[in-house]
């Protein structure tokens, strides 16, 4: 039992021994592995601190990519700042050239003047329906984005990579704006990139509604128009204020493509487009349900107009009205074409038209050689004020500030210029209509004239000299009364003379530098104005679009001659109309006017032509209303290129049709005579008739006429002559 119990005992002891001991085995366990702690331990340590190090150096790496990638960042950013910068685009801060008008004696437009193809309109004055359809089109976050849009860029950019092309644009308003002002138009990134950065400096400076503005009148509708106002006179010939919600949504679907959406040659893609357009207002909010639904069922119709453009109309009136400005009142060219000025003119539409369409028959004149046009030139004024009605400066097409013959030609005037340097200032010198001139064979210092017909007459009256053109007797009339007379007369007459015109080849218009068809009107005017001469001029006023005046022509009248003067020489003109060389341009009215012809040179060009040739012909008249003066010539004379004609023929036949159709429907008038004319043939009617009863006693008393002297004669013959002259002249007012 003892033993049982010892047995027992241990047993339990052992048990309780083994428990220790397994908890013993744990410690061992434990201990052993704290025996083993240091060099595992170690080991442990430092594998985490070579995790650590790489994370750091990792950390360490990321963060000095993420810092460059920064300050690469940044670099770029303040490059693209700085470039963006230094993107000129002041030409955005000069204003549209707006156009000049040119308005007729009327005070009604007449023609258009501008350097630029646009005519500019304020925002404010564009329908707000054809604002919104230009946005929800082209760009719908216009108001929102900063010049350049980046979710349509991405968008674009996206599709062009996918397609491997550069089709798709994304460009917003702004940046249409930039390319159409700045840059070319080729498709390629580098432009895209300079695109972008015009966008944003043009965002930076101008606001939303001014860049707005400034799209619409600078981008292309198609047909030759830039900007909404062209536009809309194009497709539907009306302001672009006056514009309809279809009709906007038209104009605005046309940007994209032009040519491929226009009304004028697709209707049907036309009518799509503008249909797309209307669609993506209402899905913008920009029109309701019921606005759309009305609007597309619209038919598109246009309306072309049917009156002619201004633009390009009287181009050589217009040029002569930028001339004058400039050496008259000091205007540039550019100022004219830009500044939006209204400049009042003397032009007449009805004697411009009736000038225009006798040039554009072509059986008016003779035929030309297939190299050269045969050219002319004419002017009409009124010699009343000087004020120029009508001009024509070429014959066929004509360009902008082309060669203008009616004022910028110098050519020698021939016979036409008789009146002004020989008979005028011979009858201030009390020469009179029946005044014998020598018509003989004449040497004045090696200088010999020849008549026209190789003849001569051995002495001639005045009156017959001026009717038939004799040369000889005025060129020995002029030497007669002084070259410094005749001289001085032409000058005041408004013709400028040189040192080298001091000649008696004065009498028969051989000039230095010859005149222009302007001239010659100015100073038949000074004529059929009763020796009053006003400056011939186109401009009466210019003023500002709002009609702030900035010059106005002021009348300078000068006195040429005496009245009587004036009117006597106007009788003689008349009478050269009447039965002599001008009979061509006679009508049912009162004309007077001379002829004149000048020669070919004496060359060895010319010589087998001899008198069959002439190189310049004229006509220069008037009647009581208007004056005119019409050359005709080639403007390469050689010995292909000359005329067959005179001044008798071609431009006095010019003359009478022109005048014609520009008097037509106005009362014919006689020409104003004047008192001092009156008087002076009374006295002289009354002392031809002393002289008369004279004579008639002095026969009758016995004394032999025989014996009256040949000169006494020709005194009783010009007396009876200043009689039939005077009754003429009451007849003329009568």
């Amino acid at each position: 039992m003892f033993e049982d119990n010892q047995t027992d005992r241990t047993k339990t002891t052992n048990t309780k021994e083994r428990q220790p001991a397994a908890g013993a085995n744990a410690r061992i366990g434990a201990d052993k592995s704290k025996q083993n702690t240091p060099m595992q331990g170690d080991a442990v340590a430092h594998q985490k601190a070579a995790g650590w190090k790489t994370r750091l150096r990792d950390r360490r790496t990321w963060l000095w990519l993420g810092g460059a990638l920064l300050a690469s960042g940044m670099a770029v950013l303040a490059a693209a700042a700085l470039w963006i910068r230094s993107l000129d685009v002041s030409k955005l801060e000069h204003p549209l050239p707006e156009p000049t008008l040119i308005l007729d004696s009327s005070g009604q437009p007449a023609s258009q003047l501008s350097s630029s193809r646009i005519i500019p309109v304020e925002l404010e004055d564009v329908p707000l329906d054809l604002r919104n359809a230009v946005i929800a089109v082209e760009d719908r976050r216009f108001y929102e984005h900063s010049g350049i849009d980046l979710w349509a860029i991405g968008r674009a950019l996206l599709r062009d990579l996918q397609s491997g092309s550069l089709k798709e644009g994304g460009s917003t308003l702004t940046q249409q704006l930039a390319k159409n002002l700045f840059l070319q138009t080729d498709k390629t990134f580098s432009r895209k990139i300079k695109e972008a950065g015009y966008a944003i400096k043009i965002n930076l400076i101008y606001s939303k509604d001014e860049i707005l503005e400034l799209y619409l009148n600078s981008i292309y509708f198609g047909e030759g128009r830039w900007g909404v106002e062209g536009a809309a006179q194009q497709y539907f010939a009306k302001p672009a204020a006056q514009l309809t919600l279809e009709e906007s949504a038209l104009l605005a679907a046309l940007p994209k493509a032009p040519t491929t959406y226009s009304p004028a040659k697709n209707r049907e893609k036309a009518l799509e487009r503008r249909n797309l357009v209307l669609s993506l207002m209402r899905e913008q909010q920009f029109i309701s349900d019921a606005a759309y639904q009305q609007a597309v069922a619209k038919p598109i119709v246009l309306k072309q107009n049917n009156e002619e453009s201004l633009k390009g109309k009287y181009p050589s009136y217009v040029d002569y009205v930028i001339e004058e400005a400039a050496a008259l009142y000091g205007f540039t060219e550019e100022q004219v074409l830009t500044s939006g000025l209204r400049i009042y003119t003397n032009l007449d539409p009805k004697v411009q038209k009736a000038m225009e369409d006798v040039y554009a028959n072509d059986g008016m004149f003779p035929e030309g050689t297939p190299d050269q046009l045969l050219q002319s030139g004419a002017v009409i004024i009124d010699h009343r004020t000087g004020g120029i009605r009508a001009m024509i400066g070429a014959r066929g097409k004509q360009v902008y500030r082309g060669f203008n013959r009616a004022t910028q030609l110098r050519r020698q005037p021939g016979s036409s210029f008789k009146p002004l340097a020989v008979y005028a200032p011979a009858l201030e010198r009390g020469y009179t209509p029946s005044s014998w001139l020598y018509d003989g064979e004449l040497d004045i210092a090696g200088y010999r004239p020849r008549d026209w017909d190789g003849q001569t007459r051995g002495q001639v009256t005045l009156q017959e000299a001026v009717v038939r053109s004799w040369n000889i007797p005025a060129v020995w009339l002029l030497n007669e009364i002084g070259l410094d007379t005749g001289f001085e007369f032409v000058r005041k007459a408004g013709i400028p003379l040189t040192p080298a015109d001091r000649s008696l080849s004065l009498a028969l218009g051989g000039l230095s530098e010859g005149v222009s068809p302007l001239q010659m009107a100015q100073a038949y005017g000074a004529i059929a104005n009763l020796a009053v001469m006003h400056q011939a001029h186109a401009i009466v006023k210019v003023t500002t679009k709002d009609g702030i005046p900035l010059v106005e022509a002021q009348a300078k009248p000068t006195g040429v001659t005496r009245p009587a003067v004036a009117y006597e020489l106007t009788l003689l003109l008349q009478e050269a109309v009447k039965s002599g060389t001008g009979q061509a341009a006679a009508m049912g009215r009162p004309v007077a006017g001379k002829t004149g012809t000048t020669q070919l040179p004496a060359t060895q060009e010319f010589a087998a032509i001899g008198p069959n040739g002439a190189k310049d012909a004229w006509f220069v008249g008037f009647t009581p209303e208007l004056t005119a003066a019409i050359w005709l010539g080639y403007d390469q004379t050689d010995k292909n290129h000359y005329l067959t004609t005179s001044g008798g023929a071609v431009p006095a036949a010019l003359f009478r049709e022109v005048m014609n159709r520009a008097l037509s429907g106005t009362p014919a008038a006689p020409f104003p005579v004047p008192d001092e004319y009156r008087k002076l043939e009374q006295a002289r009617a009354l002392e031809a008739w002393q002289q008369q009863r004279q004579y008639e006693d002095d026969t009758a008393s016995g004394d032999d006429p025989a014996r009256e002297d040949e000169r006494g004669k020709r005194g009783s013959d010009e007396k009876h002559e200043h009689r039939g002259w005077w009754e003429r002249g009451r007849k003329e007012d009568d």
